[in-house]
């Protein structure tokens, strides 16, 4: 069980804020934290990885990792971080980033066949794919065998093929070794994959906190589904308008009428739901 009760005071885009958290998170469960940028999510995982300070209290199992002006020190705490950014050593070979970390070359041959990496072993990073990049610092972060894995967006910058590739070998970790994951994601079909379980911040605080289908699926009435996204375009075609709407990684086109063309605006974020098979959008 991983116990959270902090707070620090953030300075963002949006002006001043309190980052205010209080959460139980139980053992081998997969956490998603969602939110708009500079909600303090990155914050959140920089100060359970000891890399930021902050008040309160921060304990995993029967350790203290923070209690007041105590702080565990980062490579005390057994934690793994994937980044967005690769990070990795370019004068060494995929198999020298993982043995830097710790010198079991079991483990390490384990964590490449699973990720599909063992025919790169002595290759350098500068020779390899983004994705093969990001999976090198996946595993990497597992050589440690750590109680929590964090991951900050890690897959942000890679198509949508290969997303969902390593999606699925990020999940095949996270049962291996028994871990407890925490990780910031925009991609809600990501979340839903991934997570059994999503946190919601807005302005420093947990606004929405539940299983992915609760979360991310919620409804209004007796709409059918419900999804968020961005309006991109409205294209008049004869006598109807055609809404383009960006939800998640996929662009879709629905009909609306001519009051709805009139009251919305391109770039708005709306809500995409229907009723018995008629959609029908609205201002978010």
């Amino acid at each position: 069980m991983i116990d959270i009760d902090i707070s620090k005071e953030l300075h963002g885009s949006g002006g001043e804020m309190m980052l205010g958290i209080s959460l139980n998170i139980g053992e081998n469960e997969f956490v998603a934290l969602a939110g708009k940028s500079g909600s303090g999510k990155t914050t959140l995982l920089r100060i359970l990885a000891g890399l930021e300070s902050g008040n309160g209290r921060i304990t995993v199992g029967d350790e203290v990792w923070q209690d007041g002006r105590f702080s565990l020190p980062p490579q005390k705490r057994k934690i793994g971080f994937v980044f967005q950014e690769y990070a990795l050593f370019e004068n060494m070979s995929v198999e020298q980033n993982l043995l830097f970390v710790r010198p079991d070359r079991v483990l390490a041959d384990k964590l490449l066949e699973i990720t599909e990496l063992a025919l790169l072993s002595k290759r350098l990073p500068q020779t390899l794919s983004g994705g093969q990049k990001q999976r090198v610092s996946l595993c990497r972060a597992m050589m440690n065998r750590p109680k929590l894995l964090l991951m900050d967006e890690p897959l942000s910058a890679l198509d949508p093929l290969m997303r969902t590739k390593l999606q699925h070998e990020i999940l095949t970790l996270h049962r291996e070794f028994d871990t407890t994951t925490i990780m910031v994601s925009h991609d809600p079909s990501e979340i839903y994959r991934l997570a059994n379980r999503v946190v919601v911040l807005n302005q420093g605080q947990v606004i929405k906190d539940g299983s992915p289908k609760s979360v991310l699926l919620e409804s209004r009435g007796s709409q059918k589904f419900s999804l968020e996204g961005e309006l991109l375009n409205i294209i008049k075609v004869d006598v109807i308008h055609i809404a383009v709407i960006a939800i998640g990684q996929q662009l879709v086109e629905t009909v609306i009428d001519r009051e709805q063309a009139n009251i919305l605006q391109i770039g708005q974020k709306v809500t995409v739901s229907t009723k018995a098979f008629a959609p029908t959008i609205l201002p978010a």
